[in-house]
C-alpha cells in the first residue's frame, strides 16, 4: 500500500476548508442582502440603522426642546401611504426600520414656529448629542413692505448631521392667519457647503406655501412622530408648493416714477377689489376649481405688489379643463349675479359676475401646441377674439391678505398680454386692439348668438 504524504493531505484540508468558508461568506452576503441583519433581537436593513439612530437623536433633542416638528419627508411619507402608519399605542409589526431607512442622505422634518420659542442653546444640546448643526437665516417676508424692505432675519431651515446623514427642519411660519409659508435655503459664503447636498433636499430650493395640515401622532419605525393625517393631499401640496414673492423692490421704484392714488375713490375700489377677491377664492376652492390672478390683476400684483385701481374689476384665469357645469349657480349662489356670458365650454368660455361695484372677470384657457389661449367676444357684431400666451406653470403668491396663484413665468405672461412697456401704466385701455396678443377669430355664427351672447 503506497505511503500518503502528509504535505499534500495538509494542502487538500486546507483547500477544502477555504472553499468552505467562500461558499459561507457568500451565503451570508446574499441572505443579508434580502433580509438585513439582526441587531440587539431587532432587524435593521443594511445601511439604514445609522439613518434610524441620526433621526432618533434628533427626536429626543426637539422633545428636550418641546419643539413641535412634524414628518415631511417624501420618500417616507411615500412609503407610509403604502404601509399604512401605526397609531401611537399600536404594537410595529415587520423590520422596525422600513420607513426611516431609505438610504437616502437626509431626512426632513418641519417645525411650526408660533409655537416655539428660539433657543441659542440648541446648538450646543446638538454637538452634545454628535449632532453638527447648521441654522440658515433669512429676511421675513412679513416684515418687509412698499415702507420698509430691510426687514428682520428669521431662523429658515436648521440642519443636523451625523454619519454621513442629515436631517432637515424646514420653520413654517404662519401669514395672513390662512396658510403656512417657509423660505428657500440661500447658504451665505461663510456657511459649510459640504454640510449636505443641498440640490437633493425636498425643501429649500424655492420657498413654498401650504395650508395648514392636520397632525395625527404616529408611531414610525418604533419611534413616536406627527404626521400630515391626509398624506396623499400634503404630497400633492408639496408637488405645487413653490412661492414667489410679491417684487416689493421694484414696486417701490415703480411708485416713485408714478405715485400711487390714495384718493377715496381709489381707497374704496381697493377694500371693494379685497372682499371680491377673497369671496371669488371660497367659491372655486369649495368647488375645488384652481385659478390664477390674469390680465390686469396680474400685472397690478407683479408691478405694484395691489390692484390697479383704475382697473375696475378682478380678472381670474381658470383652465377650461378644470370647468364645472355648477360655477355661474355657486357665484350666484354667494351673491354675485351673472352679467354676461360668452362663447361655450369648447370654444372661447368667459364668464363675468358682478359684485358691488367691482365686476369679476373669469377667462377659461384652453391648451393648443405649445401656446394657450382665452377667447373674448363682442356682444353687438359676434366677433371672436383670441389672447396668446406661452404656457406656464402655476406658483403661490399673496395678494390682499390672500394665497392666491400666478403665473410662475410671470414676466412672459405679462409681456405676452401688455407688451415691453408693461411697467408704463396705460390708463386708457381697449380689450379689443391694446392687448399685445390678441389676434382676430373668426365671427359667431348668427344662430349660435343666443347661446354664446348671453349679456344680462
Amino acid at each position: 500500500m503506497p505511503r500518503i504524504n502528509k504535505s499534500v493531505v495538509l494542502a487538500l484540508l486546507i483547500a477544502t476548508s477555504s472553499v468552505f468558508l467562500l461558499f459561507q461568506l457568500y451565503y451570508y452576503r446574499q441572505y443579508v442582502s434580502k433580509h438585513g441583519t439582526r441587531s440587539s433581537g431587532k432587524a435593521v436593513q443594511m445601511g439604514g440603522d445609522a439613518q434610524w439612530q441620526v433621526v432618533k437623536k434628533f427626536l429626543g433633542l426637539v422633545a428636550r426642546y418641546n419643539l413641535p416638528v412634524f414628518l415631511i419627508d417624501t420618500a417616507t411619507l411615500s412609503l407610509l401611504l403604502q404601509e399604512s402608519p401605526q397609531p401611537r399605542d399600536g404594537q410595529a409589526e415587520g423590520p422596525p426600520c422600513s420607513s426611516f431607512c431609505t438610504h437616502r442622505d437626509f431626512t426632513t422634518f418641519a417645525l411650526l414656529a408660533k409655537l416655539w420659542k428660539y433657543d441659542a442653546s440648541l446648538a450646543q444640546a446638538a454637538a452634545e448629542r454628535g449632532l453638527e448643526f447648521l441654522e440658515v437665516r433669512g429676511k421675513d417676508p412679513r416684515l418687509v413692505g412698499l415702507d420698509d424692505l430691510s426687514g428682520t432675519e428669521i431662523p429658515l431651515h436648521f440642519l443636523f448631521r451625523r454619519n454621513g446623514h442629515a436631517v432637515h427642519l424646514v420653520v413654517f411660519y404662519e401669514r395672513s392667519g390662512n396658510y403656512l409659508w417657509h423660505g428657500p435655503l440661500r447658504l451665505k459664503p461663510n456657511m459649510d457647503r459640504k454640510f449636505v447636498s443641498f440640490r437633493k433636499l425636498d425643501f429649500g430650493r424655492q420657498a413654498g406655501a401650504y395650508d395648514r395640515p392636520e397632525l395625527v401622532p404616529s408611531l414610525v419605525d418604533g419611534l413616536d412622530v406627527r404626521i400630515p393625517k391626509n398624506i396623499s393631499r400634503f404630497l400633492n401640496e408639496r408637488a405645487q408648493a413653490r412661492f414667489l414673492e410679491c417684487r416689493y423692490k421694484d414696486a417701490r421704484a415703480f411708485y416713485q416714477v408714478y405715485p400711487d392714488d390714495t384718493s377715496p375713490e381709489a381707497m374704496d375700489f381697493r377694500m371693494k377689489a379685497k372682499s371680491l377677491l377673497h369671496l371669488a377664492a371660497r367659491t372655486l376652492s369649495d368647488l375645488g376649481v384652481p385659478f390664477w390672478l390674469s390680465s390686469g390683476t396680474c400685472l397690478g400684483w407683479f408691478r405694484q405688489c395691489n390692484v390697479i385701481p383704475y382697473s375696475k374689476d378682478v380678472d381670474l384665469g381658470i383652465r377650461i379643463k378644470d370647468y364645472q357645469p355648477d360655477i355661474i349657480q355657486a357665484f350666484q349662489k354667494s351673491g354675485l349675479p351673472l352679467k354676461h356670458k360668452f362663447g361655450k365650454v369648447e370654444d372661447s368660455l368667459e364668464l363675468s359676475f358682478q359684485g358691488l361695484d367691482v365686476k369679476l372677470d373669469i377667462f377659461f384657457f384652453y391648451e393648443e401646441d405649445d401656446v394657450v389661449w382665452n377667447g373674448g367676444t363682442q356682444a353687438k357684431s359676434g366677433k371672436k377674439f383670441k389672447y396668446v400666451f406661452p404656457r406656464f406653470a402655476l406658483c403661490w403668491t399673496e395678494l390682499l391678505d390672500l394665497k392666491v396663484r400666478v403665473p410662475c413665468e410671470t414676466l412672459d405672461y405679462v409681456e405676452a398680454n401688455y407688451g415691453q412697456n408693461w411697467n408704463i401704466p396705460v390708463k386708457t385701455w381697449d380689450w379689443k386692439t391694446s392687448p399685445s396678443n390678441v389676434k382676430e377669430n373668426g365671427v359667431w355664427p348668427v344662430r349660435e348668438w343666443d347661446e354664446v351672447i348671453q349679456v344680462y
